[in-house]
């Protein structure tokens, strides 16, 4: 499995944002897919997961109401909508994949993903 997060930039508080993960070398649908974040000098923690169907959806406390996680099983990708960005939300984003997931099921743990991407930067300033 190889995944490919694209999509981070650098943009004013308040702004709007969408990531991308492509997805190869597996069925995309055989797998829950899930998005995580990690600031300076803190420890990786999730953002967002999203089932095997696309009908079950979770997300942290902290961006819940302002991101949006969806998939698009026939193009194998992953995205992460953010909107009303700010600051705090700064950091490298990962798309991760969970191969033990069942079809409505969403991993919130990061053992739980076998796979990750290599990230891509999200810069808020104030």
């Amino acid at each position: 499995v190889q995944l490919q997060a694209s999509g981070g930039g650098l943009l004013q508080a308040g702004g709007s944002l969408r990531l991308s993960c492509a997805f190869s070398g597996r069925t995309f649908s055989n797998y829950g897919m899930g998005w995580f974040r990690q600031a300076p000098g803190k420890e990786r923690e999730f953002v967002a997961a999203i089932s095997r169907s696309g009908g079950s959806t979770r997300y942290a406390e902290s961006v819940k109401g302002r991101f949006t996680i969806s998939r698009d099983n026939a193009k194998n990708t992953v995205y992460l909508q953010m909107n009303k960005l700010n600051p705090e939300d700064t950091a490298v984003y990962y798309c991760a994949a969970d191969p033990s997931s069942s079809w409505y099921s969403t991993g919130y743990r990061l053992y739980e993903y076998r796979y990750w991407g290599q990230g891509t930067q999200v810069t808020v300033s104030s």
